[in-house]
């Protein structure tokens, strides 16, 4: 049996921006002002969109169907691969729910910990998602062939 390991889709190239920009500003804004709420919201973002995968994910839908529609901006499409996008968001419910654990029982150590994830955060907001190419990376067969072995 052959399983396809990508799925491209094509979405609207800002609300994929939105949602990026806004995950990375919840993490900055919790870390900055100690809100262990804004790390929830994106436990509750990235788990929502792991499970409605990206077209649907929370964010994504926001902007397409409120700001692009009131503000009438149209955005180009691009193509992005769904399967990898969901691993990504799987990665960053897991990351984020290892914050709140954290911030639950060793606040110190938790605040660290989100201090790594928004500095993850912010290299996906800027379109290097570290997750999104660690799953490429492991689909193909021209790298990480030491995690196969």
């Amino acid at each position: 049996i052959k399983i396809n390991k990508y799925k491209p889709i094509k979405i609207s190239k800002n609300s994929f921006a939105f949602c990026r920009y806004t995950t990375a500003i919840l993490v900055w804004c919790a870390l900055i002002f100690k809100i262990k709420s804004s790390i929830y919201i994106t436990f509750a973002i990235m788990l929502f969109s792991a499970i409605f995968k990206v077209k649907n994910s929370p964010l994504v839908q926001l902007y397409s169907q409120s700001i692009e529609k009131i503000s009438k901006l149209k955005s180009k499409k691009i193509l992005v691969n769904e399967k990898a996008i969901r691993f990504a968001h799987i990665i960053g419910t897991i990351f984020s729910g290892i914050c709140i654990i954290a911030l639950l029982f060793r606040e110190n150590i938790g605040w660290g910990i989100v201090f790594i994830f928004a500095i993850i955060k912010t290299i996906s907001a800027v379109g290097i998602c570290p997750a999104s190419k660690l799953y490429d990376c492991m689909n193909s067969g021209s790298c990480c062939t030491f995690l196969k072995k």
